[in-house]
């Protein structure tokens, strides 16, 4: 899986789609589907990929973005994130049960010290909402004071609640502590490099962000009757949907705030990359990573509590989220048409990453405008989705 070119002026690779058994009528349907919105000028640009048992197979870009432009992907930088803790669990660096003031005693106050490297990737450890100054982020003395001055909101693996960003901090904090090296360098020369990703990178110099899509919130909100129309509640709040407000998102406009590197949002790349990065995680190339802790990662179930966002079993893995067999799958983000296997995350404006090993497709749409719509946003993903999974039914039939 080296460094090759990708052709973005077609919606396939038409050899490899070839190969692959890929029917490209169905790939014309999604394509055709994520276009919709940048015709009618509500979302500026849009980029989208499906690859197929270690191949690239459709790559678009679409509106005003230059083909080969990258994205900032959000949460889906979860993704990444993961596969390095993976590595370092399956080298014995650290272990799911670890307790995170064992590794970093700045955390270990104000009841934390019971906290494990599972609760935090698997967004069980109690603090979902804890205060944190993108002034303090690129501060490493500033960042573990604010470690330190966190409380909880529960009991550590009582219940789930989505942290957004907050227990990421912490992972990126414990990744270097038992490696001895930079979360974003450790993510870039064990991860993306080996793997020819070279541009889905974690913190970006400034004088390499010159083709990063800026982002511009679209759209009007819903009004309470909409909401109440499509979720059957009254008087809810989706100003805020997984707890991060427009203003903070748009702050990944700024240079500062795509040099750091957030660890739980603020990756950058093309959705061919993170689409072949997921291939990377279903074939495991030369045993990257133990595979019973890839097991952990991305197919075992680790927390079955309700996520209070949608009303669903959460669903989470060792870093990750499963499509699951209980027909919630839709809820999760990824649809109606793929396995129960199916594995990924997604991200803050509607970005899409999945892998579904029952058919060997990956599938990555990302965008730059951030829809003030969480209802259309949401259908968007999903009816996205169902198009990619019709081809991953038909890929898998071959």
């Amino acid at each position: 899986m080296g460094h090759r070119h990708i052709d973005c002026t077609t919606g396939l690779l038409a050899a490899e789609a070839s190969e692959a058994g890929v029917p490209a009528s169905l790939v014309d349907e999604l394509i055709e589907r994520a276009h919709r919105e940048i015709r009618s000028g509500l979302l500026p640009s849009c980029q989208l990929a499906l690859a197929h048992n270690g191949r690239l197979v459709a790559y678009r870009t679409l509106g005003a973005a230059q083909p080969d432009d990258r994205f900032v992907v959000f949460s889906c930088t979860k993704i990444l994130m993961a596969g390095a803790l993976w590595l370092a669990i399956g080298e014995g660096l650290v272990s799911r049960d670890t307790r995170v003031a064992q590794v970093v005693p700045e955390f270990a106050t104000n009841g934390k010290e019971v906290v494990t490297v599972e609760q935090l990737l698997t967004h069980t450890a109690g603090f979902p909402s804890a205060p944190f100054s993108p002034d303090d982020w690129e501060d490493r003395a500033r960042r573990l004071e604010r470690f330190s001055s966190w409380r909880l909101n529960w009991k550590p693996g009582s219940r789930f609640e989505y942290h957004s960003a907050a227990a990421h901090w912490v992972l990126a904090e414990i990744l270097e502590r038992v490696t001895g090296t930079d979360y974003r360098r450790f993510i870039h020369e064990r991860l993306t490099e080996p793997l020819g990703l070279s541009r889905l990178r974690l913190g970006v110099p400034e004088e390499s962000q010159s083709d990063i899509q800026g982002l511009v919130a679209v759209g009007e909100p819903p009004t309470s009757e909409q909401i109440e129309s499509a979720t059957g509640i009254a008087g809810l709040d989706l100003t805020e949907l997984g707890n991060v407000a427009e203003e903070h998102l748009l702050e990944f406009n700024g240079v500062a705030r795509r040099r750091v590197g957030v660890p739980g949002g603020g990756a950058v790349g093309t959705a061919a990359e993170l689409a072949m990065f997921l291939q990377a995680v279903m074939a495991n190339p030369g045993r990257m990573w133990d595979p019973g802790v890839l097991a952990a990662g991305t197919r075992e179930v680790l927390c079955t509590f309700t996520d209070p966002m949608v009303g669903v079993t959460a669903n989470r893995t060792l870093g990750l989220l499963l499509a699951g067999d209980d027909g919630c799958s839709a809820l999760r983000g990824f649809g109606r048409t793929v396995s129960a296997a199916a594995f990924g995350h997604m991200g803050a404006g509607g970005q899409v990453a999945w892998a579904d090993p029952a058919s060997g497709l990956s599938f990555v749409y990302l965008t730059n405008g951030l829809d003030r719509d969480p209802i259309r946003m949401g259908r968007r993903g999903s009816s996205l989705s169902n198009r990619a999974g019709a081809v991953t039914l038909e890929a898998g039939t071959r």
